[in-house]
């Protein structure tokens, strides 16, 4: 169990921390001819190799970093506005799996891990990395079937202001509930609840109230679940 999360924790950091939005859009612009895209991919064979943290896995480096190169190439070669987000969800199982695979084949052969640290602390490192970029971006590719402009709106804000508030409200979310906090929990949703009531009210519009109301409850949602189960895995 302790390899998988090693190899997801370096999956999140290679795919979501690390990969810029000016990064993405090179690898899209410019596809199989992009040296950010071959970057991007010896980027996560690096990553697996440091995260297991023994030269002796570096076929399972090779491998991670050679099947990321081409389902990555067979995303940007075949991705457009209407399956953005399914190529987008089909292209994360894919690298997933192949990270299961190599896993299975590891505990198969009974390699030790070379880390001591508790498996706890491994599976909350994901579960943080998990609610912070990763979810963010997801929200975002699903919320791509609606668009709000600024007339919606009529709300001047921070630039990446939002997402930062969700990372950090999913974070909180996610610690109250694996300590046994749920009533911060309600705090918290409610504390947001007034502060958003003023835009709300100011921009009268009833699609700018569902546009947030949604990303509220699935970002608490998400961060919810990933504390419950990370109860359920560490009882």
């Amino acid at each position: 169990m302790l390899i998988l999360i090693k190899l997801l924790i370096a999956h999140f950091l290679g795919d979501f921390v690390l990969q810029t939005n000016s990064f993405t859009k090179k690898k899209e612009k410019h596809q199989l001819k992009s040296p950010h895209l071959y970057i991007h991919a010896l980027i996560h064979g690096t990553l697996a190799l440091l995260f297991l943290y023994d030269f002796e896995y570096w076929w399972a480096a090779l491998l991670i970093a050679t099947t990321h190169l081409i389902i990555d190439a067979g995303k940007l070669k075949f991705t457009n506005k209407k399956n953005a987000r399914w190529l987008f969800l089909v292209d994360q199982v894919l690298h997933i799996l192949v990270i299961y695979i190599v896993y299975v084949v590891i505990t198969q052969v009974h390699i030790l891990d070379a880390f001591e640290i508790p498996d706890k602390i491994w599976l909350f490192l994901l579960c943080a990395i998990f609610l912070t970029s990763p979810v963010a971006i997801m929200l975002k590719v699903f919320f791509t079937r609606w668009k709000l402009d600024e007339k919606d709106t009529g709300i001047d804000s921070l630039k990446n202001a939002g997402k930062w508030i969700g990372m950090i409200e999913r974070l909180l979310v996610f610690i109250f509930i694996i300590s046994g906090n749920f009533g911060a929990v309600g705090f918290l949703l409610t504390a947001k609840s007034v502060f958003r009531f003023g835009d709300l009210s100011k921009a009268k519009n009833m699609k700018l109230t569902e546009y947030v109301l949604i990303g509220t409850l699935l970002s608490f949602g998400i961060a919810i679940l990933a504390g419950l189960l990370f109860n359920t895995i560490t009882l």
